[in-house]
């Protein structure tokens, strides 16, 4: 239908007006009103109502709710009608045959109250054999707990035993085999202990000339040992030596450090590298001092590599390169004379060592800038340098071990550790694996620990033998290896006084504690107390420190006053 029709009104008795009348769609859809079907054509009729809008009821600004009438609600419900039947019994003149009937006798009657009864007694058998099983599948899951919560107890335990043998181990291969600084510190120190034990034992069971005898022959032993520790330390400080210089130049993975491209890491995760100039140089000079270096090379590719190497070096002229190009000249002679190669051995060695330290210089290898200890200009030490009364040298401030309770620079790292192989012969490996661990731990607290940081060595042995006396504040375990040290109240920084000395299970342990105050005894909190005081009288006397101190108390101070103040209101 269009939305505009034409509609032709009469107005009069001979007189007619066309009506334009505009169609409203409904925006509502017709209800259904029903209708008829024409039986002949097919044709569905509908009842349809008239096209005005529904009047709207007046909005007197009151909701109302529908609701539903009381009527009665109708069901179809089908029902079979009674059905008359007769039956037929034996009469004169009619048998009917009895072999296919049944005999009903009425039961015992019982009441409702015994019908109950009978659920009743039925339900309880249903719920004992319910709970038998429950009881049962509970038993199984618990045996089942224990046997996991053992086996991992077990695993646990066998996994502590093999760390104890595998650092029991570690620990005597470094004393049977030195290499490092720490293990001839190890080494001294179990020198020392054996020569207390000896000279306890002698003064123990001799007296008099035996005596000084004995002793005597005591102090050669310990000469002997003393030299033979030497022996193996010089062998040691060559082969470190030579271990420094392929560490610069990592000839193991034949890359020199100044020779690595530029890294850097992409949104995506992808590693993307750039050779730079410096790291092409770098790279020449590595396979340059890999030619020099190798041994049993054909006479004719050493001269080749000879002069390559003369070519580079002459790029620059000074006083360095005109000697290795002596040097240079020096082998081509002799090889042409048909001179052993092992006669050629130190003055190839001297060529190796003199174009290492063309390698190290600046001017002629920008890449190694970063990698020198020393910088090239002199006037960058004079800021950044002390004096060593002991060997009268001047280093830098990371070659001084400085206590807590210094007031001045003393002595540097190897004139401390000279004194201590001769006199006091301490080993400080396990209170460096203890501080390792600390200053680990304290890092991953990411709350900007800066005390951590100026505790040396001799203050964490200071801390452990003296405050805590070596043992486990909970457990009494005396087992270095095994024990940690951690944050007493952990929601502040790590300090002298805010830790504990625990084991690593009752640091675990410690750790997951919400209330100190509530878990642990006050006898036992009075105790931990205590040492934190001693520890803070000790450790006041570094300026640095003081001012953390100060800081705490102040935070100790707030807390209390708080606590006061709730108690209050």
């Amino acid at each position: 239908m269009p939305d505009v029709i034409t509609v032709r009104v009469q107005t009069g008795s001979d007189s007619f007006q066309d009506i334009d009348v505009k169609i409203e769609r409904p925006t509502y859809n017709k209800p259904f009103l029903g209708g008829f079907r024409d039986v002949s054509t097919g044709v569905e009729f509908h009842n349809a109502g008239s096209q005005t809008k529904p009047k709207k009821r007046p909005d007197k600004g009151i909701q109302f709710f529908c609701k539903e009438t009381q009527t009665a609600v109708e069901k179809n419900k089908q029902q079979q009608t009674r059905n008359t039947t007769s039956t037929q019994m034996t009469k004169i003149g009619l048998y009917v045959s009895n072999m296919t009937d049944k005999l009903i006798t009425p039961g015992k009657y019982f009441t409702a109250e015994e019908y109950h009864k009978r659920r009743l007694e039925a339900v309880i058998v249903l719920q004992k054999y319910f709970r038998r099983w429950h009881a049962i599948n509970l038993l199984q899951n618990l045996k089942e707990q224990k046997r996991v919560r053992l086996a991992l107890a077990a695993q646990e335990e066998l996994q502590k035993k093999r760390e104890k043998e595998d650092k029991l181990r570690r620990e005597y291969e470094k004393k049977l085999n030195p290499k490092t600084k720490e293990d001839f510190e190890l080494l001294y120190h179990e020198l020392e202990l054996w020569m207390q034990d000896e000279t306890e034992r002698v003064n123990r069971t001799l007296t008099g000339a035996e005596r000084k005898a004995a002793l005597c022959a005591l102090l050669e032993e310990e000469t002997q040992l003393i030299a033979c520790i030497g022996m193996h330390k010089l062998d040691a400080n060559v082969e470190n030596q030579q271990k420094a210089i392929l560490q610069l130049l990592e000839f193991h993975k034949f890359s020199l450090k100044c020779a690595r491209p530029r890294r850097w890491k992409a949104f995506d995760g992808k590693i993307t590298e750039m050779d730079t100039q410096n790291s092409l140089r770098g790279k020449e000079l590595l396979e340059i001092y890999h030619s020099i270096s190798t041994k049993d090379v054909p006479k004719d590719e050493r001269t080749s590599v000879l002069l390559t190497l003369k070519c580079t070096v002459k790029e620059h002229e000074c006083k360095l390169t005109q000697e290795i190009v002596t040097l240079i000249d020096r082998e081509v002679d002799l090889m042409s004379r048909d001179v052993k190669e092992c006669n050629l051995e130190g003055l190839r060695k001297r060529i190796c060592t003199l174009f290492l330290q063309y390698i190290k210089i600046p001017e002629f290898n920008p890449g190694v800038t970063g990698l020198l200890k020393v910088p090239r200009d002199p006037l960058k030490l004079y800021k950044n340098i002390y004096f060593c009364h002991s060997c009268e040298k001047y280093l830098a401030p990371t070659e001084f071990l400085i206590p807590a309770n210094s007031r001045t620079i003393g002595r540097c790292r190897s004139c401390y550790q000279l004194d201590n192989e001769a006199r006091q012969r301490e080993s400080y490996f396990k209170y460096r694996l203890i501080l390792e661990h600390l200053r680990k731990s304290e890092v991953d607290y990411q709350d900007d620990s800066k005390t951590v940081f100026l505790i040396q060595l001799p203050d964490l042995q200071y801390l452990i033998e003296n405050i805590w006396n070596c043992q486990s504040a909970l457990s009494a375990c005396s087992d270095l290896y095994d024990l940690v040290m951690v944050r007493w109240d952990k929601q502040h920084e790590w300090s002298p006084w805010n830790t504990i000395l625990l084991t690593k299970e009752e640091a675990d342990a410690h750790l997951k504690l919400c209330n100190l105050q509530t878990t642990y005894e006050a006898p036992f909190i009075y105790r931990i107390e205590q040492r934190h005081i001693r520890a803070k009288n000790y450790f006041a006397q570094i300026p640095a420190m003081s001012s953390f101190l100060h800081r705490s108390n102040n935070q100790a101070n707030a807390n209390s006053y708080k606590k006061c103040s709730s108690l209050k209101l």
